[in-house]
């Protein structure tokens, strides 16, 4: 009967389709690459036009115009070149389908729980993260959801065998959701629907900063018993560990940067920010950067300006602060959608390159990953690819080229597939 078993499961697996997969990471770079006469975007706000780039063992070795290529030569002319785009705040790789239990690793029990590393979940072969590459989105900050303190997040590239291939930055941050002041009324106990002040606010703030005055306490002195969540915490003290703080309103964002400097955090990054420009002077003196939510979502109060969500990055920009754009409350599979958030900023009066900047160079400084990502410069990782037109419109956002460490990667996915499947039958071939 086991033998019967045993026969049975194998046929099964073997009918499993050969395509489910992700496709087979791409091999190490083996021979000197030259893009030449492509418009290259650096990332920093410049364009060089008529630019040759060159490659070698992954790393950018020589970079604009008047040079002569080596080795192999892809014309890129009329084409443009940019550097790999950076998804932060997302459960990429966490989660699969939201429908499925078994596929969702994106949150744990607790409630404070900085010591659950999203890195160790992370699925290499996803389908989702697969999806990123044709629109140049390559790098990702994976990152856990849920609780107050959700987890440590990690930074990935997007093409790699399991997560100990695809790290960039191992344990890179803390995320932090910092209580609401306001919250929805529970109509099904007969309240308004609409928010209210939240009575438990200050308890629940003082929950917060009690832990993180414990988890500092703990790191100064010489505990007799190991408390993981109190370890995993003391990067964010002595500044090898940015604390993500999660906060939409003044009051929320204020309460929370200054309570948090006073316990002695190092680095804060703001994501969400909805009301940051109203008091951009305020984190420009605690130089906080912003990690705004993405462009492509409806106004969340009644008397707010229609486009509001639209035009939020440039008000942030333009008061001189360090901006990029996260998509941290829409569905992963949107990530992928990432440049044409910037694109619609451009949309909004904001120079393109800025724009660009937005999804490059401010989010790799953010993330503090621009020493080697972000940006095009001799000597970084050889992370871009070749659109055929403007990478931050969707109708120009076709990619002939695209590579991570200077690895030439698939652009195929389940997508393409279906999408070749279907124009075939539609266009009656």
């Amino acid at each position: 009967m086991k033998k019967i078993i045993y026969t049975l499961v194998a046929l099964l697996i073997g009918s499993v389709p050969t395509g489910f997969g992700q496709q087979t990471p791409a091999p190490a770079q083996t021979e000197t690459i030259s893009i030449t006469g492509v418009t290259a975007h650096i990332g920093d706000g410049t364009v060089v036009d008529n630019c040759t780039l060159i490659f070698t063992d992954g790393k950018i070795t020589a970079l604009g115009s008047g040079i002569s290529p080596e080795g192999k030569v892809i014309n890129a002319a009329g084409k443009h070149l940019y550097p790999g785009f950076i998804a932060p705040g997302k459960s990429l790789g966490l989660i699969e389908v939201n429908a499925v239990r078994a596929s969702d690793d994106q949150d744990e029990i607790g409630g404070m729980i900085p010591h659950v590393r999203s890195l160790i979940a992370y699925n290499a072969e996803s389908k989702v993260v697969e999806s990123m590459r044709p629109n140049g989105v390559l790098l990702g900050q994976v990152t856990p959801k849920g609780g107050t303190i959700s987890g440590t997040s990690s930074i990935v590239q997007f093409d790699a065998w399991n997560w100990e291939d695809a790290a960039v930055k191992v344990d890179d941050g803390i995320h932090l959701n910092w209580p609401n002041t306001f919250r929805r009324g529970r109509w099904w106990l007969g309240e308004d629907r609409g928010y209210q002040p939240n009575k438990q606010y200050g308890e629940q703030v003082e929950e917060v900063l009690a832990f993180l005055r414990n988890a500092h306490a703990y790191g100064k002195g010489k505990s007799a018993s190991i408390n993981p969540a109190f370890e995993a915490s003391q990067g964010i003290f002595d500044g090898s560990k940015r604390l993500y703080v999660y906060a939409q309103d003044e009051k929320q964002i204020i309460d929370a940067v200054t309570s948090l400097k006073q316990e002695g955090v190092q680095q804060l990054v703001l994501v969400g920010g909805y009301h940051a420009h109203r008091i951009t002077d305020f984190l420009k003196k605690h130089n906080i950067p912003i990690l705004v939510n993405y462009t492509h979502t409806l106004p969340d109060f009644a008397d707010d300006d229609y486009d509001f969500t639209y035009k939020l990055p440039k008000l942030l920009v333009d008061a001189g602060l360090l901006v990029g754009i996260q998509n941290a409350d829409a569905s992963n599979f949107q990530t992928r959608n990432l440049p044409f958030y910037a694109g619609q900023v451009v949309g909004q009066g904001l120079e393109k390159e800025k724009a660009l900047q937005l999804i490059s160079g401010n989010t790799a400084k953010i993330l503090g990953i621009d020493n080697l990502y972000g940006t095009l410069a001799v000597g970084k990782s050889a992370t871009l690819f070749i659109s055929d037109g403007d990478a931050l419109d969707m109708r120009g956002n076709q990619l002939s080229h695209a590579f991570i460490d200077g690895r030439e990667l698939s652009l195929e996915t389940h997508q393409t597939e279906l999408w070749k499947r279907y124009m075939g039958k539609f266009s009656g071939q």
